[in-house]
């Protein structure tokens, strides 16, 4: 999907709700699991939560309603993650990226040895082609990624050695075997912000005025999506 493919969500007639869709914005990982560890020690989860409560209120700016999930960190599995998803209209999964042990360098950070990568940095956005609404999944995902570039973000290559491109142009992949992707009766994506093994992206991703720019990105691509999916007519099957 291009920029002029989004502008033109934008476009359509101006529809009444009854209620504003809903967004389930999930905290990758959590207490028990913490994630990948940054360059400098930090664990992802941290990363995820921080960037999920900046994205949770630019959605509600954007007149969208807002599920949180394992906001506490306390969910244990990953099919339950969906299953507190249910009444939703759309779940983004946040999460933060690393890189296999074969590409990363050591250093020292604050007395302690870390690591670091220099070959991966970038957003990736992934749907499952297991999800039972494909469709507005795929749709939603390269609106975010048109939206992101269109905010100055650039996606991740990295990813074209792993996973088949949905939309490679705005950063969009395949991974069929997600639970959390397709464990879930709704649209959903999984959205990695960018790669905290990065020494420079990591100190970028910290950064609130980038952090809120992000969202808006985000928040922007999936109520444009989400709008104009609710403004198409029923039709018979």
């Amino acid at each position: 999907m291009n920029f002029l493919s989004v502008f033109a969500l934008f476009l359509l007639p101006t529809v009444a709700f009854a209620a504003p869709p809903t967004v389930a914005v999930d905290v990758g990982h959590g207490g028990k699991d913490t994630g990948a560890i940054s360059a400098r020690g930090r664990s992802e989860f941290e990363f995820n939560l921080d960037f999920s409560r900046v994205l949770a209120a630019s959605l509600r700016q954007h007149e969208l309603g807002v599920r949180e999930v394992n906001f506490d960190g306390n969910i244990g599995s990953l099919a339950a993650r969906p299953q507190a998803a249910v009444g939703s209209d759309f779940f983004i999964a946040v999460h933060h990226d690393s890189i296999g042990e074969a590409w990363l360098l050591n250093w020292t950070w604050n007395g302690q040895p870390q690591t670091y990568t220099e070959v991966k940095r970038g957003y990736g956005i992934f749907v499952s082609a297991q999800n039972p609404d494909l469709e507005t999944s795929l749709r939603c995902a390269s609106t975010i990624g048109a939206m992101m570039r269109r905010a100055g973000f650039e996606p991740s290559p990295w990813h074209a050695r792993k996973h088949l491109a949905a939309d490679a142009e705005n950063g969009v992949w395949y991974y069929d075997n997600l639970v959390v992707l397709y464990r879930t009766t709704l649209p959903a994506v999984l959205f990695e912000a960018g790669v905290i093994k990065h020494r420079d992206e990591e100190l970028e991703l910290l950064d609130p005025e980038r952090q809120a720019r992000m969202a808006d990105a985000v928040a922007t691509g999936i109520a444009a999506c989400l709008y104009v999916r609710a403004a198409e007519p029923l039709t018979e099957k």
